[in-house]
This record gives C-alpha cells, sequence and structure tokens, in this order.
C-alpha cells in the first residue's frame, strides 16, 4: 500500500467522492425527478467532479510540497512517498479523464468543468499568496460541482441550488481562514498574506467566525421560500449546530491545534449539510 497509498493520500479521496457526490445533490436539488432519466450524464458528472477534484489535489500538493514540508511533512510528497515529477502526470492524468467525461456530458457542463479548472489554476499560480482572495476561489471551485449537477438536469441554476452553494460558498470561505491558522507558520514563511499571517490569529479566527454564521443565517430560507421535506429541518440543524459549535470552539482557543480540530469538524458539517438538502430535495 506504499505507493497506492500515497496516491491516495495526495488526492485526498474523501474530498474527490465529496465533489463528485456534490454533482448528484446539485442536479437532485434542481429536478429530483430527472435524476432518474439523466442517470448516464450524471455519472460522466460524477467523474468529472472526482477527477478533476483529485488531480487539484495533486497539483495544489505538487506547488505546496516547500510550505507542507514545514507545515505537513509526512503528505506524499514531502515524505518522499511520491516524487514530485509523478505527481504532476499522475495529475494530468486525472485531468484528461476529469474533460473527457464532461465533453461526453453537454458543451455547457464541458465549459463549466474547464471555468472551475482555470478558478483552481488561477488560484494555486497566483491567488495562493494573496489571502482572502485565494480563499473566495478555493470557495467557488467547492461550489461549481452543485452547480454543474444543475446544469445537467435542467440547464439552469435553480433557486434551491443558488441557496446552498451561497452557503457551501461562505463555509467554505470559513473553514480556508480557520486553515490559514493552521498553517501560519509555513504560510508566513513563503509570504503567503493569509489573514493570520498578515492580522494574527485571533482575528482570523473572528473573520471564519463570522463567514461560519452568515451561512448559518441561510439555513431558514429553503423552508421559506420553496417546498422542500421536513426532514431538511433536522438534518441542517445538526450542520448549523456543528458550525456554531465550531465558531466557538475557534473564539475561544485559536491555537493551531484547536484550529486543525475545528477546520476537520466543518468537512463533518459540510457532509451533513450535503445529506439534508438532498433528502429535503427527495422527500
Amino acid at each position: 500500500m506504499g505507493k497506492v497509498g500515497g496516491y491516495l493520500r495526495l488526492i485526498r479521496l474523501v474530498n474527490c467522492l465529496m465533489m463528485g457526490f456534490a454533482v448528484i445533490v446539485g442536479a437532485a436539488l434542481a429536478s429530483p425527478n430527472a435524476v432518474d432519466d439523466r442517470w448516464q450524464a450524471l455519472a460522466y458528472g460524477f467523474v468529472t467532479g472526482f477527477m478533476l477534484t483529485a488531480a487539484s489535489m495533486a497539483i495544489n500538493d505538487y506547488y505546496d510540497r516547500e510550505i507542507d514540508a514545514v507545515n505537513e511533512p509526512n503528505r506524499p510528497i514531502p515524505s518522499g512517498t511520491v516524487k514530485p515529477k509523478e505527481a504532476l502526470i499522475f495529475a494530468s492524468i486525472l485531468t484528461v479523464v476529469g474533460f473527457a467525461s464532461a465533453y461526453l456530458t453537454n458543451y455547457a457542463c464541458f465549459f463549466t468543468a474547464l471555468l472551475a479548472w482555470t478558478i483552481f489554476v488561477t488560484y494555486t499560480t497566483i491567488g495562493k499568496r494573496s489571502g482572502l482572495p485565494g480563499n473566495f476561489l478555493v470557495s467557488a471551485c467547492v461550489a461549481i460541482p452543485f452547480i454543474y449537477g444543475s446544469l445537467v438536469v435542467t440547464g439552469e441554476v435553480v433557486l434551491n441550488v443558488v441557496i446552498f452553494v451561497s452557503m457551501v460558498f461562505l463555509s467554505n470561505t470559513g473553514r480556508e481562514i480557520t486553515k490559514g491558522i493552521v498553517d501560519v507558520q509555513g504560510d508566513e514563511a513563503r509570504s503567503v498574506k493569509t489573514l493570520a499571517v498578515r492580522f494574527g490569529a485571533r482575528k482570523a479566527a473572528w473573520a471564519a467566525s463570522l463567514f461560519y454564521v452568515s451561512a448559518v443565517a441561510l439555513s431558514p430560507l429553503p423552508p421559506l421560500l420553496m417546498s422542500i421535506s421536513f426532514w431538511f429541518i433536522p438534518l441542517v440543524a445538526i450542520t448549523d449546530f456543528g458550525l456554531l459549535a465550531s465558531s466557538a470552539m475557534l473564539l475561544r482557543d485559536y491555537s493551531r491545534e484547536n484550529a486543525r480540530k475545528v477546520k476537520n469538524t466543518v468537512l463533518l458539517c459540510f457532509v451533513v449539510g450535503l445529506l439534508a438538502f438532498l433528502v429535503g430535495a427527495l422527500g
């Protein structure tokens, strides 16, 4: 499992599965009845989301290999499990497969996938050092798969997808700011201008919490504005509680170790939030 395990860790398998699943969720939110009819296009969509996310993770680790040598020395590249050149070749293969599956879906999806890829490359090569603008670029990449799913089945982005994408964008931006607290030592050494580097961990924690709370504030909109299953409410309540609790934890203790715990907790909140909107749409 040495080399294979290294590649799996390189792509962050959970993230890839979540982005592939996000395409399905976006489609279900847009038109639950169309999911069965468009299963082949959605299968291509899942592959696109999975592969392009995997490629982006590999490229990110390639560019971050010096920072990770300080912050995350056990990552596959700094640990020597995967060589930098091998990571780039692997990312190239994943990218080709992702674009091919997008092309097989339709032209709109292909250009949306291309846009997502362009945003990520911009982030990796230019935006990463910019701090908050770079955080916004990452959040855009996380949100696009849901838009992609809506485009697969309806050709447009419907209201509940817009609301969910807004929540995803806000909460993920908070997570990226929190990640900046975790990585502050290596980021400072490389002049990466995260909020934690520029203004300190305390102010970064307040900024992250503001984004988490803003995402929670949007959660009442789906029941108020559209027909949605009752089961959306308890599941989204769990998500809201997790985000609010994460905010409180971060404000109480904005150390690197606690910020890492918060970052991981927020990722679990994402999973429950996905289920909330999916159950709400299909129930």
